[in-house]
């Protein structure tokens, strides 16, 4: 089954966050995942959320974005994003079929 990452990002220190956010890619990709989403600008529809920068990214299955998340090359730069950034980040599971059902 699908899930999907939602991090809410706020940058604290743009240069070493940029450092991060060159070397990130490749290794997402690298272990199967994609970007569906990467907002800098995100709108407020209701309620009082105002994150500051959002990222979604995609990955076959929970196991395949362990094997990213624990991986040699993430652990590598996940400092990067710690030093320069407060963040938020979920993980949650998608639906094999795009039709929807109500939850049970």
């Amino acid at each position: 089954m699908p899930v999907y990452v939602i991090v809410e990002v706020d940058v604290t220190d743009p240069d070493t966050y940029a450092a991060y956010a060159t070397q990130v890619p490749p290794v997402i990709k690298q272990y199967g995942g994609r970007y569906l989403v990467r907002d800098g600008n995100p709108q407020t529809v209701e309620g009082d959320w105002q994150p500051a920068r959002v990222v979604v990214l995609a990955f076959d299955d929970a196991a395949a974005f362990k094997r990213f998340y624990d991986s040699k090359e993430y652990q590598a730069i996940i400092g990067f994003r710690h030093r320069a950034a407060s963040t938020k980040m979920i993980v949650v599971e998608g639906y094999d079929e795009p039709v929807w059902e109500p939850p049970v």
